[in-house]
């Protein structure tokens, strides 16, 4: 809280305690609040889009939908909506710019997710036209860092499986896919500390990426993992099963240029703070 906002001035609802895919409950926290942050969303990796797409649709479209229309009955002054890089085009020209965000469909297995996301834009963009509503989207790279250890993302599940391959002893992990596959890892207090510069600065209604501009695949990160979790079994690739998007790298020119945000967090570093809060 070193932005001079006191603890008492910060509403974090959460999901067990509030369904924003319910209207009278959109109503009901945005009354009063000067700023919204929409980081609810219900995610996960490769697997739960393959077997969750209605979900995923369904509830990150009606919690985006209602939220952003109960913030402006509520006369809320600036709403972020959280975005994700899944909503940029299979196909789109690396790295990724936010002008190539409409070039074509995403990849097939996030489509329920990433409309439902993309949607969020449309609707910033289309209130602040017919509104005047002042609402921007951030579209995020991969996040990783502590309190991530239990959900089904690629690193905290990667870190599960070498400890339960050192617990049991099985001498090995096995791993989705080839390897080959690349994505921009972002560590999440970077992440925070770009949403917040936006907050803050950022006042346009074009989508803003924020990443930490660098390529790293798949392989290298269980390379990384292992290294520094000192695991020294094999590592089996699975190759019936996805890659998902082969590459995956965010051009985080304009939210420095706008905002003055660069990641400062190395992937080596970051990882080594994730592993110390798992201990």
């Amino acid at each position: 809280f070193d932005r001079g906002v006191s603890k008492e001035n910060v509403f974090v609802p959460r999901s067990k305690e509030v369904d924003l895919r319910k209207k009278e409950n959109c109503v009901a926290v945005v009354r009063g609040q000067d700023i919204v942050i929409h980081l609810a969303g219900t995610t996960g990796g490769i697997a739960f889009h393959k077997e969750h797409p209605a979900q995923t649709f369904y509830d990150n479209l009606m919690m985006g939908v209602e939220l952003m229309e109960a913030a402006r009955n509520a006369c809320v002054e600036k709403f972020v909506t959280i975005g994700s890089a899944t909503e940029y085009p299979e196909h789109a020209p690396l790295p990724f710019k936010e002008e190539n965000l409409w070039l074509g469909p995403s990849e097939e297995i996030h489509v329920p997710y990433a409309i439902a996301k993309k949607m969020l834009l449309v609707q910033a963009q289309a209130y602040r036209k017919q509104y005047g509503f002042n609402g921007i989207h951030l579209l995020m790279a991969n996040m990783y860092g502590p309190g991530d250890a239990k959900s089904s993302f690629v690193l905290p599940t990667l870190v599960k499986r070498i400890r339960v391959a050192e617990e049991k002893n099985t001498g090995f992990i096995e791993v989705w896919g080839t390897g080959k596959a690349t994505r921009d890892f972002l560590y999440v207090e970077d992440a925070a500390e770009g949403i917040i510069l936006a907050t803050e600065k950022y006042e346009s209604s074009q989508p803003v990426n924020i990443a930490s501009g660098e390529e790293i695949s798949i392989r290298e990160a269980v390379i990384t993992l292992a290294r520094l979790m000192n695991f020294k079994g094999e590592v089996r690739w699975d190759a019936t099963k996805p890659d998902g998007q082969l590459r995956r790298m965010l051009d985080a020119g304009r939210a420095e240029k706008e905002f003055g945000f660069r990641a400062p967090t190395d992937f080596d570093t970051g990882i080594k703070k994730t592993l110390q809060s798992y201990l």
